[in-house]
This record gives structure tokens, sequence and C-alpha cells, in this order.
């Protein structure tokens, strides 16, 4: 391999194309091999988007029809045509290379799956290590291949395992070529959304390792330029690669004066398109419908365009596409660096994947016995005499020998009446000695040894810590500074919610409410709450074995509700936990006009 650089390369130096920034068009005329190969599974975000047209020998032109004699007759001067274009205009095309062609004895060419602006792109074969690879082609005379090959040789000094690996970058005769990995079990973004939006949780851990990656690379003064949908590819392990870093864009000549800006423009439009499967500008483009017939020119949340939608991630969208100031929410600042959007990413409430669903096994079915020996007919009783077969009497069990028997027996006999003698001296004495924890005389003494102690209901339990708990939320917050005013004894204190312009919170969430730390592990049998105003609250529990504060409201589990002013939410029966959640679902409403959710005070007992 050609000397590689040891400093990252800006292609915009070298690459020929305008200095300013350049948003990637939507329907960029791409051209495809003459053969028509198909390109799925290809390794050029081009040919994974699927927009394509006709390419014969690079010139761009196609072949003018031929006069017929009656157009012929009708115009006996020929009109006056252009003059052909220039050759010199047009950038040096690469060999005519094909299927079987060697590249260094080493690299054998397979299928070609794009063939645009003077350079090929291909599946190729690496015969010394027996893998597959994928190979960028162009004239050594290209005006981009300088630039080409010092973005390859940059990619690669990176040696990031989320960007698909850059594995040689060769200039041999007129030739210059970058041999990159290829994945065959990935799948692309593009193919992904063909079949709909990804899940929550998959579009989550899409826009963290996304953003995380190109954090990484900018810190090392490296950009993409050109994120796609078809750039964007999923291992079967679930985890998100990126391929073309620096080359793609320096192939086509794009720059930026704001690369961080543009990549985190188009982490936002990747996400957008995960969440609804659109694309958030007017045009269609990489297979999905644009927002024109819609929208206009505005740009709609993801949440108000699919339903369902995690308010979480459509505020993240919106906030890395909207660079001007105006977002969702008009709360958050927007981001404008990948580095800025992965604190983003990293400041969400944590989405946990759903939980598997596991396929009821068939019910049991009582296997049939044979007749007879090894499933051998069972052989016919003999007839009897003029008369029906007779029934075939089974065999006594042959009875134990005469001594060992009886020692048997007698064994058996005295273990009884010793387990009986213990168990009614054990219950007199208790009777005697008046234990409240006798032994129940209607359960065996093994049972009465497994059955738990509760411990004593109804006395305060120690709460060590309150924390306003707002999943729903942009800023996942709500008062949290005014929380320690819950628990503080004082009933004149009070913790309240943010302001809400009906009792649903507005339509804009399904509740808030507060979490009680216990310390550790407590027996719990109710809750007692004083609100200002009538409130509509649920009791909800997490599970024992819970060693951190939940993020989620999945965590919880629910084990009463009730309604009013002073309310006790009792569990049917003594729950052991340390995080209890006080979910208010309905708010009162106050004398300002609007609606608020007030807690003066909280009690748990045992």
């Amino acid at each position: 391999m050609a000397e590689r650089s040891t400093a990252a390369v800006d292609v915009a130096d070298k690459s020929g194309g305008s200095g300013g920034e350049q948003k990637p068009p939507a329907d960029e005329a791409e051209k495809a091999t003459a053969d028509g190969t198909t390109a799925q599974d290809s390794d050029d975000c081009d040919a994974a988007d699927g927009v394509r047209t006709a390419d014969t020998e690079g010139s761009g032109t196609q072949p003018a029809e031929e006069p017929t004699e009656e157009s012929t007759e009708e115009s006996p001067e020929p009109a006056p045509t252009a003059p052909p274009p220039s050759r010199a205009a047009q950038p040096p095309q690469p060999p005519e290379l094909h299927s079987g062609h060697k590249l260094a004895r080493r690299y054998r060419l397979e299928e070609c799956v794009t063939r645009l602006d003077g350079f090929s792109s291909w599946r190729a074969v690496d015969e010394k290590l027996r893998r597959a690879v994928g190979v960028h082609l162009l004239a050594a005379d290209h005006p981009r291949a300088r630039p080409v090959l010092a973005a390859a040789r940059s990619a690669a000094l990176l040696g990031d395992p989320r960007f698909v690996q850059v594995l040689d970058a060769v200039e041999e005769d007129n030739l210059v070529y970058v041999v990159h990995e290829w994945l065959p079990d990935a799948t692309s973004l593009a193919t992904l959304l063909a079949s709909g939006p990804l899940p929550t949780h998959e579009a989550y851990q899409l826009v963290s390792q996304i953003a995380q990656a190109m954090a990484a690379a900018h810190r090392e003064g490296l950009s993409h330029l050109r994120l796609t949908p078809g750039c964007v590819l999923r291992t079967a392990a679930g985890q998100y690669r990126i391929r073309g870093l620096a080359v793609n864009a320096a192939l086509r000549g794009i720059t930026s004066d704001h690369p961080q800006r543009t990549d985190t423009e188009a982490i936002g439009a990747l996400l957008y398109a995960s969440l609804t499967r659109r694309w958030p500008y007017r045009e269609d483009a990489y297979g999905l419908s644009g927002m024109a017939e819609l929208t206009g020119d505005s740009l709609v949340p993801p949440d108000q365009v699919r339903a369902g939608v995690h308010r979480g991630l459509s505020e993240l969208a919106m906030r890395a596409l909207v660079n001007d100031g105006a977002t969702a929410s008009r709360q958050e600042q927007p981001c404008t660096t990948p580095e800025e959007l992965t604190k983003a990413v990293a400041a969400l409430p944590r989405i946990r994947p759903p939980e598997p669903d596991f396929a009821v096994p068939p019910p049991y079915q009582r296997p049939v016995r044979p007749q007879g020996g090894y499933g051998t007919p069972a052989a016919r009783p003999p007839l009897a005499a003029g008369g029906p077969p007779a029934a075939v009497v089974p065999p006594a069990p042959p009875a134990l020998p005469g001594r060992t028997g009886k020692a048997l027996k007698w064994s058996v006999s005295a273990l009884l009446i010793a387990a009986l003698g213990l168990g009614s001296w054990q219950l007199a004495d208790a009777l005697m000695k008046g234990d409240a924890s006798a032994p129940d005389p209607g359960r065996s003494p093994i049972a009465q040894q497994k059955a738990p102690q509760s411990d004593p209901t109804g006395k305060p339990v120690e709460i060590s810590l309150a924390k306003d708990f707002d999943p729903f939320g942009s800023d996942g917050t709500e008062n949290g500074d005014r929380v320690p005013a819950a628990v503080d004894g004082d009933p004149d204190t009070y913790w309240q919610t943010s302001r809400y312009a009906n009792a649903k919170f507005g339509n804009l969430k399904n509740g808030v409410g507060l979490i009680i730390d216990l310390g550790e592990q407590q027996q719990v049998s109710s809750v007692r709450i004083d609100f200002v105003g009538d409130t509509s609250v649920d009791f909800l529990a997490a599970s024992k074995n819970t060693a951190d504060m939940p993020a989620s409201l999945g965590d919880f589990s629910k084990v009463s509700s009730d309604s009013g002013s002073k309310v006790e939410l009792k569990a049917e029966k003594p729950i052991r936990t340390q995080y209890i959640l006080l979910w208010l679902t309905e708010l009162p409403l106050t004398p300002e006009g609007n609606y608020r959710g007030r807690i003066a005070e909280v009690e748990v007992l045992s």
C-alpha cells in the first residue's frame, strides 16, 4: 500500500468543488452499469438509495434518432444542430474493466454496482485473504483522484470499528482504487425503512451510536458530508456502522464550510426518517416520501406526523435538524455538532428494549400406552367352551418375606407414632406458655416452618429520599427543587407540578409524580398522601430486586389508586420494595384558573 498520511486531510482543499456548504441533492442523477446490474447490498450509498439512470460510455448524452424517409422529404435542408459537447470538459473515465479483472494480482472484480461521474464501485474478492471487499475505481488523472487518496488514507488511520474500514488506497497503472470492507450480513437503513418505521428502542440506538461515532471522527478532523440511509448499516448483532467516511464526499466533490453542522443535520434527518418513514424535506429521497404534500415549506415534528412517536426522540430530531434557533419545544437549544447531539441523547431517559414474547407451549397430552409387550398386540385370552372369552385376572403382587415384612411394618408404625407425639407435645407446650407464635394445628410442622413471618403493619417507614419523576416531559424534570417540601413533616409546605391547560396535563403527557426511596428494601402496606385540592393518584412500586432508582414508568407495577384531598392507598397484602412511585393522573383546578397538582405531605406505613 502506498505511504499513508498521518494527519486528517480536508477534502475540500483539493476536490475542485465549491467552497460553500452543499446539501446532497435528493434526486441526484446517478448512473449504473450498462448491463443493468442491481445494487442490492451494495456498499455504495447511491446504489443503496436506488436512484439510477443509464450510462453508456460516460458521455452522458443519448444517441440521436435517425431521420425517416418522410421527415427527409418534408425537410430537404437539415436543421442546424448544436456542436457536440467538448470531451475536455468531462472527467476522465477509468479503463474499461470487466468482471474477473484483477487489481494488484489480488483483488478480483465481481460485480459493478455503481458507475457515476468518472468513477465506478465494485464488489470484489480478495483472493489472498479469501474474503469479499468493496472497491472504488477512477482514473489517475481524474481531478478528484488526489483528494480521494488523501481522504481514504486519513479514514484508514482512524481505525474506529463503528466505521466500515478502508483496507487499501493505491495508485498504479494510471488507476486509483480504494479497497474497503464488505459486510454481507449487514442491512442498510434504507432497506430497513422499506418495511416501516423503526421501533422506538432501535431508533434510540441508531441516533446514539451514529452521533457518538461522528463525534469521534470530528475530533480527528474527519467528516462525512453525505450521511444518507444507504450509508448506515445494521449488523446482525444490532450494531450500526457507517460507510464512506470522507471518501464518499471526495468521490463526488462535496464540500462544506461547516462540516460538523452538516453531519449533525444529516443525523437528525436519519432519526426523523427512522421515526416516521418520511424524509423531513419537501422532495422525495432515498425511497422515502417527502413532506411537501403535508407541510409545504415548514418542518413538522415527527410526533405530529405519526402517532405513537416517542416525544423525547421527536424533539431530539428537531434540535438536530433546525439550526437557526427554532426547535419544536422552543425550550431547548439546537444541536449544531455531533458532540452536542451525543450529550443530548445521553440526557434522555433510558429507553429499554421491549420484553421478548415467549411462545405458549402446547397443552400436555398424555401418551397412549401400547397394548401388549413392546407395542405388540396383547395376547387374546382363550375361548371358554361354548361362551365368551374368559376374563384375565392380573396376578397379585408378591408379598414381602415374613420377618422382613413384619419389621418394615413395625418401623413405619413407630415413626408415625413419634411424629404425632412430637406435634402434640409442641402444641401443648405452646398453649401452656401462651406463645402468640404457636404452630397452627391445621398445618403440618414442616409447612409451619416454611410459612413467611410478616413484620407488624401500620408503623411509619422512614423516607430516605424523594425525587420528581417526569418521563414524558421535554427536560425530564418537574419542579425538582421543591420536592423536599412534600416529605418535610410540615403540611403548610408542598411540592407542586407545572401549570397545565386542563386536568389531563393539557393532553401533553399521561402524568407526573414523585419517587419515594426508602433507603433499603422495606415492608409497605399503605401510603398516606395530603393533597391541596382533589387529585387522582396511582400507587406503584418497583420489584423487590430493584437495586437502582428506576428511570422509566415501565419499571413500576401498579398497587392501588384513589382520588381526593386526603387519600390512603393500601396494598391487598404487604409488599416489600425500596422504591415507591406516587403517579398523579388528574389535576385539580387552582384559584388562578389553571390546573396544578400539589402534594403537602407523604407518609409510608409498614
